[in-house]
Parts: structure tokens; C-alpha cells; sequence
């Protein structure tokens, strides 16, 4: 059913989870509560809070620069602001490509497309991304060093990370650091490691895509040709 969902449109595969652990989910007019009920979207009428879907829905890709205080989740309990209030004018169910924290800002990609969606946050295709991160202390050499093979993050290691120091500035020390991971909170957990806090983070770029044109709380539509490339560099790692 999380397939489903996702192929549909309705959201990634963890959102589509949520949904149908939250009872959103009928199917021929019985709430299914399995991630991994069978169903076929041809033959089953499927609904998702009383609407119907479809396996043919429209697809939207969107380049969004997010700002400050504004999170990533679908649905918030707080009735914080979210990424996707941004987009009240688009007729469909976006969500956007993994997170990035409340306090950081930067590019991140919203979509409906679950496919693409599933492909980007997986792990195994490694998805170049690239932050600017304005530190309270200096990396000394060792650091740095430290940072880049790898670290434990509670019980999982940090793959290999490219860390370069730009420049020092008035509120602290100016670094570009590029992962291709996206734990929790990663970089500033990363800094945390070795006792400097970051003041703010900001993601400049996503694989070839950068917030070239916008400013925060902007966005633009992903081109045809700019969506067959993130397919095709997830392809080429497949």
C-alpha cells in the first residue's frame, strides 16, 4: 500500500506510512491499517482521507528555498508554519524531498512524485548535497580531519564528508561542507561532536541543482530536463 501511495502522488514512502498507520486510508470502503496491504489502484477503489486517487495524478517538481522557523513535516500538531503552506495555491498533495531542520535554510526540493522521491532519499545513491555553515569556534586541523573520515553519531558512523574552511568572519568561522547522507540534524550533530555549535547552516546545493534566482521563501518549477537528470544520476547508481 506505501507503494501505492507514493507512485500515486499522495506522499513519499514515510509519510505514506503515516498515513495509513493514522487510518486515512480506505480501500473499497474499509480503512486499511498494513503498510503492506495488497492492492491494485485499476481494480480497487482506493481513498485517502474520502478522496479518491488516481495512478495517473499529475506530477509537480518544485525548487524551494526555504527559510528560518519553518519546518518540514506535512502535518504539525503545534500549528507550526511548513514547507508546504508555501505552495496553498497548487492543486495537489506535496511533500517535500527529506528535511532540513526548523533553524536551517536552504534548497530543498517539494514534490508529489514518489518515485523520484524514493530514489533521492535512499541511502544507496549517495546524492551529493552542499551546506555553508557559520561555526561559534574554529576546527582546528585534527578536527576537521576527524570530521571528514567519519564519525559515530550515536550508533551509526558519518560517511566520508568534504570540509573547507572560506573565512573568518565578525560572529564566527565560515566553512563548506559537502555529504551525501541526511541523518537527523547531521552536520550540526557533526560540529556538536567536537564542542562547537553551529550558528547557522544553510543548504546551497542539491546534486547539480543550486538557489541560483531565489530568495528565501521562493520557489520555482524543476525544469523536464533538470527532472530526468535527478533520475538519471539515480539510475547510473543504481
Amino acid at each position: 500500500m506505501q507503494n501505492i501511495l507514493a507512485h500515486a502522488g499522495i506522499a513519499s514512502r514515510r509519510e505514506a506510512a503515516k498515513i495509513i498507520e493514522n487510518g486515512e486510508v480506505k480501500v473499497d470502503g474499509k480503512v486499511v491499517l498494513e503498510r503492506g496491504f495488497r492492492a491494485d489502484i485499476s481494480i480497487n477503489k482506493i481513498e485517502v482521507n474520502g478522496k479518491l486517487i488516481h495512478g495517473d495524478q499529475k506530477k509537480y517538481h518544485f525548487l524551494f528555498y526555504k527559510p528560518e522557523n519553518v519546518i518540514s513535516t506535512v502535518k504539525d500538531t503545534q500549528d507550526r508554519r511548513k514547507i508546504v503552506d508555501f505552495f496553498a495555491d497548487v492543486k495537489a498533495r506535496l511533500y517535500p524531498v527529506g528535511r532540513l531542520d526548523r533553524n536551517t535554510t536552504g534548497l530543498i526540493i517539494v514534490t508529489n512524485d514518489g518515485d523520484l522521491t524514493n530514489k533521492l532519499t535512499h541511502p544507496r545513491y549517495e546524492i551529493d548535497k552542499e551546506y555553508m555553515v557559520l561555526a561559534e569556534e574554529k576546527l582546528d586541523e585534527k578536527m576537521r580531519l576527524t570530521l571528514e573520515a567519519g564519525i559515530f553519531l550515536e550508533d551509526k558512523k558519518t560517511s566520508p564528508a568534504i570540509i573547507e574552511f572560506l573565512k573568518e568572519e565578525k560572529n564566527g568561522y565560515r566553512y563548506k561542507v559537502e555529504i551525501h547522507e541526511g541523518q537527523n540534524r547531521q552536520i550540526r550533530r557533526m560540529f556538536e561532536e567536537m564542542s562547537i555549535r553551529v550558528r547557522k547552516l544553510k543548504r546551497t546545493k542539491y546534486a547539480f541543482l543550486t538557489l541560483k534566482g531565489l530568495k528565501k521563501g521562493q520557489y520555482r518549477k524543476l525544469t523536464r530536463e533538470e527532472v530526468e537528470r535527478l533520475r538519471s544520476i539515480c539510475d547510473g547508481r543504481s
